[in-house]
């Protein structure tokens, strides 16, 4: 008996992280981070390449896929970080990779950075792009 209970419990939350991962402000985010080239963009830099959004939007939606396990926030050590660039990131989780692995989502990867590296940015995208990242 308990053991279906847990079968259950696992299915919801695999039914609850595909529904978070695959509405399609959240699934364009994932698909920013994979194009990205650390694979750990800033919120600002987001918001640069999800012009239609606004900023409290994509924060709210990064939430929710933290929230779920899908992405993690990454901080940049404090004697890494410089005056005006960016200390926090936002990566897939090591669990969030292997869930969109498994139920298909991670395609395309190589693909998302060519379109990713093809984007007009500005000085201050470039300058946040070459900032320090943290290893992981």
């Amino acid at each position: 008996m308990s053991t279906s209970g847990h079968t259950s419990s696992n299915l919801d939350n695999v039914r609850k992280r595909l529904n978070v991962v695959t509405q399609e402000t959240r699934f364009s985010l994932i698909q920013d981070i994979l194009g990205h080239p650390s694979q750990l963009p800033t919120l600002k830099e987001l918001d640069y390449v999800n012009p239609s959004k606004s900023q409290t939007t994509i924060r709210q939606h990064l939430q929710q896929l933290v929230d779920v396990g899908i992405v993690e926030e990454v901080f940049l050590a404090d004697e890494q970080r410089q005056n005006d660039l960016p200390y926090k990131f936002y990566g897939l989780s090591d669990e969030g990779r292997a869930f969109l692995g498994e139920h298909g989502l991670l395609r395309a990867e190589e693909t998302l950075q060519t379109v990713y590296a093809r984007v007009e940015k500005s000085d201050t995208i470039e300058r946040y792009q070459a900032a320090p990242r943290p290893e992981r």
